[in-house]
């Protein structure tokens, strides 16, 4: 099914596929028009083979009578082959009476104009045929029989059946070769942006001996993207060190404050130390979210590091921590986890985006209310709660960094566990959104583009 999926959304099979419609509708243009002008030519002949007919039987009464003219007729009538150009006459007086021929009935045709037309003879040959005035009694009608051309146009259309078809074998096959060397040029392209390791994008910077549009696009994707993983390195190197210049100074810090309530200060500065201590410990944990943000964010996409997860045996072994949690808070969890729930990711991540799903819940539903962690395939996950909700105006910036919500405890965080938990659901192609419920507030993760 997959395979059909790539073909059917593949830039070159599309091309293939209209090049072979395209050879298909010249091909049958082609035949359409060479059936109208064979019908043309038939008719043009069979028009001069009556206009010759007709001038001269007009001869033969010029230079005799009316009964040496039904004479010829007679002859022509018993000569004539029916395998050839059937041709049939009608001498009538001026009321149509016949005369000579082996037509029954005047057709109707002006004789004084020399009118012509197609007729019906015995109601199912159809022929050309004109007329003429040879004097004030006496008219004449002469008319041939369309010669049957099925047999002709059956052959031309078997040739052009053919034809068409070796045609659009010709095409598919040529157009199949070229956009298979094209594809698999652009899958270079297309596997340095997948997985950038430094192999890949020095060949892909290289490019090859053809030198054209492709094999410049090529060179430059392999440079660009080598850049940007120079930068990309740069920056998270950067961060880690000016994390880690940060982080040691506040470790000490903390530390030297466990050695001043070590040493038994009174009750006011205990509290302030203690107070000290926990401000510093969030400090740590907002710089260690930023870190993980940057790094799920750089990654987004990247397909490196994944492996197959089991969701499902993640969130019960999640769903069976944070029920004795929630008992003891006052909480009611409920767990509807459908089995065998399986994901491409990192094991480590996708337990933080859930965790911090969990904690949210658990942080802005007063004591009494209900979270529910909810698990199908496709993977559809949702953490749903039936607290106060989110303000309307917050709906929109709720996955910002530093977004912050007023608790039920009256607290407020550093605005940063929906901002990671986006991050980490891009970096695993999963979209976080905020679903629209009557009460409460429901999370879903679901892949991307869809709902």
């Amino acid at each position: 099914m997959s395979r059909i999926f790539v073909i059917r959304h593949s830039i070159f099979a599309q091309i293939v596929v209209w090049a072979i419609i395209t050879a298909a509708t010249i091909t049958f243009g082609l035949w359409v028009l060479t059936n109208a002008t064979i019908q043309r030519t038939n008719r043009q002949a069979l028009e001069r083979a009556v206009g010759v007919d007709l001038a001269g039987m007009v001869d033969i009464y010029a230079s005799g009578d009316k009964d040496e003219l039904a004479k010829r007729i007679g002859d022509r009538l018993a000569l004539q082959q029916r395998d050839g150009d059937v041709a049939h006459y009608l001498l009538a007086d001026a009321q149509g009476a016949r005369i000579a021929g082996d037509l029954i009935r005047w057709p109707g045709l002006h004789a004084g104009t020399s009118e012509s037309a197609d007729i019906y003879i015995d109601g199912t040959n159809r022929a050309f045929a004109r007329s003429t005035q040879l004097a004030p009694n006496l008219r004449l009608l002469v008319a041939h029989e369309y010669r049957d051309l099925g047999l002709l146009l059956r052959q031309v259309a078997l040739v052009f059946l053919t034809g068409g078809v070796l045609a659009m074998l010709a095409v598919a096959l040529g157009g199949w070769t070229a956009a298979h060397r094209l594809a698999g040029r652009l899958e270079r392209i297309n596997a340095a942006f997948r997985q950038p390791d430094d192999a890949a994008l020095e060949e892909l910077a290289r490019g090859s001996a053809g030198h054209d549009e492709i094999d410049e696009l090529a060179s430059h994707s392999g440079n660009a993207l080598a850049r940007l993983k120079r930068l990309a390195a740069s920056h998270r190197a950067t961060s880690d060190h000016v994390a880690h210049e940060m982080r040691t100074p506040l470790m000490h810090l903390d530390n030297r404050l466990v050695k001043a309530l070590a040493a038994t200060p009174d009750a006011e500065t205990a509290a302030r130390i203690a107070d000290a201590r926990t401000e510093i410990r969030g400090i740590i944990r907002m710089l260690e979210s930023l870190l993980d943000i940057a790094a799920s964010e750089a990654r987004r996409g990247d397909r490196h590091g994944l492996a197959p997860v089991d969701l499902s045996a993640l969130a019960a072994r999640l769903g069976e921590l944070y029920a004795d949690s929630a008992e003891e808070s006052g909480h009611v969890l409920q767990l509807d986890i459908e089995p065998e729930v399986t994901i491409d990711g990192e094991e480590m991540q996708l337990t933080r985006l859930i965790t911090n799903l969990l904690d949210n819940a658990f942080k802005f539903v007063p004591p009494g209310g209900t979270v529910r962690l909810k698990l199908r395939k496709g993977p559809r996950l949702v953490v749903s709660d039936d607290g106060p909700g989110i303000p309307e105006d917050q709906r929109e910036s709720i996955f910002e960094k530093f977004s912050r919500g007023k608790s039920c405890f009256g607290t407020e965080g550093a605005g940063l566990g929906l901002a990671l938990c986006r991050a980490i659901a891009e970096r695993h192609h999963l979209e976080i959104a905020l679903a629209p419920t009557d009460g409460g507030a429901s999370f879903t993760v679901t892949p991307e583009f869809q709902r």
